[in-house]
């Protein structure tokens, strides 16, 4: 690997492809190379397969997915499955066929069981059910595990997966309707600041939950890029986790909102807890470095400057 290595970002405009490309850029890497999605299709076979032959990428990194919070997966299970199958496939596939030998496939943490042991570590994959509410994007994510590791079983390439936790940060997604919890409480606290109201939450708040500032995974990612990892799947994160009604305290102070929190507890809390066990990225010489309050707080910030233009999913 070196710096004028032809790297593919898929979902670079997304907020952690935008992110993995900073780190690059930040570490000198000088050809990367991205598509928007009305330029290249991910979901098209043929138009993949076009892309390749002609940019001839060394390395893909792929952060492209279709995502969304409980809402949007209970919503449109079909497309949370299908489109998220289409386009891991078409990137592995092609990716194999062009003879690529490094690819790094993003995931989450909802691969995981949803009663598996706390906290969750890479071997509990396929142990149990998945929790119900996410289940369709989960189970496109373990398919796209699967394939890179039977690549690496059978042809001994160096595909290697990362499982995130929950992701936020700049440029995420603040859509109401399909983001996730994170960002929604910001968006939430900050237009409840600006109307004197109280903010009303889903569930009970009791739900554990760990975060992880995207800027972090994106070092993470440029870590795979460098080092050949031993195995095919690891969770990356920060190994702690706070309760939903923490977060949104936490949130609330960094927002500014003065009112009262209403939680629903009429509507659903997910799975109950969710920690990764992240002591194998950590052998390998990886931690995350930025902390929960820190990063809340530059989110918010970023918010503020791209108040006019944050980015709403249409579903």
């Amino acid at each position: 690997m070196n710096t004028t290595t032809k790297i593919y970002i898929a979902g670079h405009r997304g907020m952690v492809g935008s992110a993995v490309w900073r780190a690059l850029e930040k570490k000198g890497y000088t050809n990367l190379v991205g598509k928007t999605s009305a330029d290249l299709d991910l979901r098209n076979q043929q138009s993949v397969l076009n892309f390749f032959q002609n940019e001839k990428p060394e390395v893909v990194i792929d952060a492209a997915a279709k995502v969304g919070g409980i809402l949007a997966n209970n919503d449109y299970p079909y497309q949370f499955l299908m489109e998220n199958m289409q386009i891991q496939n078409n990137l592995i596939d092609t990716a194999l066929k062009s003879g690529i030998e490094k690819f790094i496939f993003l995931g989450s943490s909802c691969i995981y069981p949803k009663f598996a042991t706390q906290p969750l570590k890479e071997e509990y994959l396929l142990t149990d059910s998945l929790e119900p509410t996410n289940e369709w994007y989960a189970i496109a994510k373990i398919t796209g595990v699967k394939a890179c590791q039977a690549i690496r079983k059978q042809f001994n390439k160096d595909y290697v997966s990362l499982m995130p936790t929950n992701l936020y940060g700049t440029h995420d997604n603040f859509d109401l309707k399909s983001s996730h919890v994170l960002p929604a409480m910001l968006r939430k606290f900050h237009e409840a600041k600006l109307n004197n109201t109280p903010v009303a939450l889903w569930g009970s708040g009791t739900p554990m939950r760990e975060f992880l500032f995207v800027d972090d995974m994106a070092e993470a990612v440029v870590y795979a890029l460098e080092n050949k990892l031993p195995e095919y799947l690891y969770n990356v994160g920060s190994g702690k986790d706070i309760t939903i009604k923490e977060l949104a305290e936490t949130i609330q102070k960094a927002v500014g909102h003065q009112g009262e929190i209403i939680w629903d507890a009429t509507k659903p809390d997910g799975t109950p807890r969710k920690l990764m066990d992240v002591s194998k990225m950590k052998e390998m010489g990886w931690q995350y470095s930025t902390e929960l309050k820190e990063g809340i707080e530059k989110t918010y910030a970023w918010f503020l400057e791209n108040i006019n233009s944050v980015k709403e999913v249409k579903m």
